[in-house]
């Protein structure tokens, strides 16, 4: 076993940027997941930083001084984050108040529309059925109040984390920009010098992530306000949390636009019932939805790298699991990442040695 392990050990790390690359992949996963929670507010500033920098390097590219590049791009993010917490997250939060209002009046609405089902389809389902069923949504309605109560138990500290990261990020934003060369010539002193496999991974990575974020960023608008347009026309209710439900539910591929579906469904058919306007409601959805798999992913992310979905689903689920909403939004780089990883570990593989030198 052991000569087994010396084998496989020689022939994967026998270069030492290998290990180097290893290296330094274990040593910031472990940071990450040690203590991320700690340093959460300086990561979530490194990535808006990094993703704003493609902005900031368009400008420096027309001749626009860095410093002012960078103080031009950090007002525009200071802006457009203002905006969205000023302009939508109230709204938001109303229509969620006006959601956990109306669940008692939906929840007999449901209640009605199930009972009638026996009459229409005694061959498909039983009262005594149907009272088992009703007795179990009661049941989880139930606990509604007690998640409610919890949740205005925890609201104080939402608020004060709220207010940490609204000053302390956009702080942490600027001086990633704009300071970013001195920190990283000060991240390169404790990087060993043998690190070309490395920057070569990163660089091949980094157009993926690049690529992917930008293009993840106008996906989630172009579906939310699209969506949105479309409930507002047909006056479903909650039409800006189910708009951004939707939007977001891009993130998390194939499973995020199936579960999005059903509060969709479920709020339509109470407010319209059975009937046509129902149907060309979700026919419009479905229509937003297929333009998305097969107009506009292609062209947003023509550039990336295409994964299995069996890998997507796989990534989304180890990532998220481990870190988040963050493991989600970057789950496709991060798998990315391990390809690339792979791909340059294989590449320095030590050819494994003929069969008579083995058996000297």
């Amino acid at each position: 076993m052991n000569r087994l392990f010396a084998r496989w050990f020689k022939r994967n790390f026998s270069n030492p940027q290998a290990i180097i690359l290893a290296t330094l992949l274990l040593a910031l996963f472990l940071v990450i997941y040690l203590i991320g929670d700690i340093l959460m507010p300086i990561l979530v500033a490194a990535v808006f930083a990094y993703l704003l920098e493609w902005a900031v390097s368009a400008l420096e590219g027309k001749g626009v001084p860095r410093i002012i590049a960078v103080v031009s791009v950090f007002i525009s993010f200071c802006a457009i984050s203002l905006a969205i917490i000023i302009g939508i997250i109230p709204l938001l939060g109303q229509q969620v108040e006006l959601l956990f209002t109306d669940l008692p009046n939906m929840a007999t609405n449901i209640q009605n529309k199930l009972m009638a089902l026996p009459e229409k389809y005694p061959e498909l389902v039983t009262k005594e059925q149907l009272e088992v069923v009703i007795k179990q949504l009661g049941g989880g309605l139930s606990n509604v109040g007690d998640v409610l109560v919890s949740f205005s138990l925890a609201s104080f500290k939402n608020i004060v984390t709220i207010l940490i990261y609204m000053i302390l990020v956009p702080l942490l934003v600027f001086f990633f920009l704009k300071d970013k060369e001195s920190i990283l010539n000060w991240v390169s002193r404790w990087v060993p010098n043998e690190r070309q496999l490395s920057m070569r991974v990163w660089n091949e990575v980094d157009v993926q992530i690049g690529n992917y974020v930008r293009g993840k960023v106008v996906e989630i608008f172009i579906i939310g306000v699209a969506s949105y347009i479309a409930f507002v026309f047909f006056g479903l209710n909650y039409a800006v949390l189910l708009g951004v439900l939707v939007g977001l539910s891009v993130l998390v591929p194939y499973i995020g636009a199936t579960l999005v579906t059903i509060p969709v469904a479920l709020v339509g058919l109470i407010q319209f019932g059975t009937g046509d306007t129902l149907l060309y409601l979700m026919i419009t959805y479905f229509v937003i939805q297929a333009l998305d798999g097969n107009v506009l992913v292609p062209l947003l992310f023509s550039e990336t790298n295409n994964l299995h979905p069996v890998a997507i689903i796989a990534a989304v689920l180890f990532f998220g699991g481990i870190w988040g909403f963050w493991g989600v939004f970057f789950a496709i780089p991060l798998a990315t990442l391990v390809v690339a990883v792979i791909e340059a570990l294989d590449e320095t593989k030590m050819p494994d040695t003929v069969e008579g030198e083995e058996n000297v």
